[in-house]
């Protein structure tokens, strides 16, 4: 699909305008008095409600992906040795240590919440002005990211912030998810009339079109019983209950708005891995995304890249990784029988033919493409998806460039670890911590952990800003929704189609002349909780899944056995302190 631009030729000078000027800081600004104040002018106020989506809140590694995959089987950044203490924040996600004062948590809450009220100001901003331009269009835009940030809250926190935006002094109220899931369904199915189809408009997969509509009310839908039985101990929740609407249950409407996806303009990747490519805009199956672009003109991360990299593992030699997040040996172990999936690992093939293996058994690659701006900085490709065992790619002379051949190849070496130079980079699926209930690494164990190069490194500003456009909703996670329906509703043999669809339509590199995923002949409800695993892994999926599936109180790596109330995290303690509207939730 090709990405449109906005006809409003000022949207971009807008959102520039307000980076440079800074966003709301709702550590230093009370609630009450954030929410549902002076509206800007409507394109700053779109601008500024579509920024906080890529300002970190769903970008950067320590916002809603900490909360989303840090507290799951599927990653952790655990201490390794002199890095990553920071005072047990990044660990305690794991290990379920974090309380209301955990500064992960709290920057999380507060980006959320800035979400909301700068959608609230949008709805507001356009909403004032009648004489705006696509005025009802924007106006629906603006609630529709009112209710993917409301909604993000509510899954996380149980609770979320709400004033309505038409009413002069209104009140600040707490939305409880157990009573909002069904008035926030009840607000986006309204707004896909006056949304746009995607492309359709000037719309692109950047901004919230019906396409983006369907996708938040599967989502909300399939997650819908969680939230009114949160803290049910056996975890059966009804998801067979009727819907809002009582137009079918939760389930059929999951399969309904799916479906609509799947029957329309979008198409499963061949490469599983274009998905999370550098220039990835245009990809057939996104369907809404964090748009990134290295132009100066927005924030951008490449964090889901940065973190799980080596430092000495390299794609520029003015770049390097930062050897932080892994995957648990649990989730690496789900794997066995299925290391051949096109979703666990690809090899990367240069121009001139050579394939990158990653076994010591390529002595060079050609240099064909250089970093963009870099005078000519040569590019070294890694391959994509799980890497364990020893590691191999580009090291540096003592003149800081990478070391080439006679012929002008760059040298491929063996890699150590940076810190501990004489550690081989070897990454090894067990863990092996030394206190089993705490993820910590000495010096001379950093080397450990399956790192996930899934997303595309890139590599042209570091571990700054990156091309790399950021799924929100995508077909493969629109399938795994579906067959999860299917499967709940009896349906097994079309939840099978469905998981074939997405196994047979991935295919492997041409060193394995294409060769399509293999299909599973039998679903159990432990193939389908892995084959979701394999298609949304590092995507803000997993807890979500493991609460549904009944598996997120278990104990796993670093993680003992939980209560059901560590499900929800607990609202900020400066946020308690300052609003006395909010109240704890339950176990905190």
């Amino acid at each position: 699909m090709k990405r449109y631009t906005f006809t409003l030729k000022t949207f971009l000078l807008a959102l520039l305008a307000i980076h440079l000027s800074g966003c709301t800081d709702l550590e230093e600004e009370v609630i009450d008095e954030v929410l549902g104040g002076e509206s800007s002018d409507p394109e700053s106020a779109v601008a500024a409600a579509y920024g906080k989506l890529g300002d970190a809140t769903f970008v950067d590694h320590g916002n809603v992906f900490a909360l989303q995959e840090y507290s799951t089987d599927e990653a952790l950044l655990p201490t390794r040795g002199s890095d990553w203490g920071d005072g047990g924040k990044w660990r305690s996600m794991h290990e379920f240590t974090w309380k209301a004062d955990n500064a992960v948590v709290t920057t999380t809450w507060n980006n959320l919440v800035s979400g909301i009220t700068k959608s609230l100001t949008a709805i507001q901003s356009v909403n004032a002005d009648e004489s705006f331009g696509e005025r009802e269009l924007f106006l629906a835009e603006a609630k529709g990211l009112w209710a993917f940030y409301t909604y993000h809250t509510l899954d996380l926190f149980g609770q979320a912030p709400f004033r309505n935006p038409f009413g002069k002094n209104a009140e600040l109220q707490i939305l409880q998810a157990g009573t909002a899931i069904d008035s926030l369904i009840t607000e986006v199915e309204s707004l896909v009339p006056e949304l746009a189809e995607l492309g359709s408009q000037s719309t692109h997969n950047g901004r919230f079109t019906k396409q983006a509509a369907y996708a938040l009310l599967a989502d909300m839908y399939l997650n819908r019983s969680v939230y009114k039985d949160r803290y049910n101990t056996s975890s059966g929740f009804n998801f067979r209950e009727a819907a809002v609407d009582n137009d079918g249950t939760d389930m059929d409407k999951v399969i309904y708005y799916t479906s609509l996806l799947i029957d329309g303009n979008f198409r499963l990747e061949s490469n599983y891995f274009d998905n999370f490519a550098i220039g990835n805009s245009g990809g057939s199956e996104l369907i809404f995304v964090v748009v990134q672009e290295n132009d100066n003109m927005r924030n951008s991360e490449n964090d889901f890249a940065y973190m799980p990299t080596g430092r000495n593992q390299k794609t520029s030699p003015n770049n390097r990784g930062t050897n932080g997040s892994c995957i648990t040996g649990e989730f690496y172990n789900t794997w066995e029988g299925n290391f051949d999936d096109p979703r666990f690992h690809r090899y990367y093939r240069y121009g001139d033919g050579t394939w990158f293996m990653n076994d010591g058994s390529t002595g060079s690659v050609p240099a064909e493409d250089v970093v963009p701006g870099s005078n000519g900085l040569p590019w070294f490709h890694f391959n994509r998806g799980l890497l364990a065992g020893q590691q191999y790619g580009p090291t540096l002379t003592e003149d800081g460039d990478f070391e080439m051949t006679a012929d002008g190849r760059i040298k491929v070496n063996m890699l150590y670890m940076e810190k501990t130079t004489t550690l081989p980079m070897d990454f090894t699926p067990e863990l092996d911590f030394s206190n089993p209930a705490q993820a910590v690494f000495s010096q001379t164990e950093i080397n450990r952990g399956v790192r996930v190069f899934k997303y595309e490194f890139d590599p042209e500003n570091g571990n700054g800003t990156s091309n790399v456009d950021i799924p929100l909703y995508r077909l493969g996670g629109i399938y795994c929704m579906r067959a999860e329906a299917y499967f709940r509703n009896g349906d097994n043999a079309a939840a099978l189609a469905d998981i074939n669809m997405l196994k047979t339509s991935r295919t492997r590199e041409a060193l394995f002349d294409n060769e399509p995923g293999k299909p599973v002949t039998t679903l159990t409800e432990e193939v389908l909780y892995n084959e979701i695993g394999y298609e949304m892994y590092w995507e803000m999926y997993r807890r979500k899944q493991m609460i549904r599936f009944g598996t997120f109180d278990d104990a796993y790596t670093a993680k003992p056995q939980t209560e059901p109330y560590l499900r929800v995290f607990p609202i900020p303690q400066e946020t308690i302190d300052v609003t006395e509207e909010f109240s704890q939730n339950q176990g905190y």
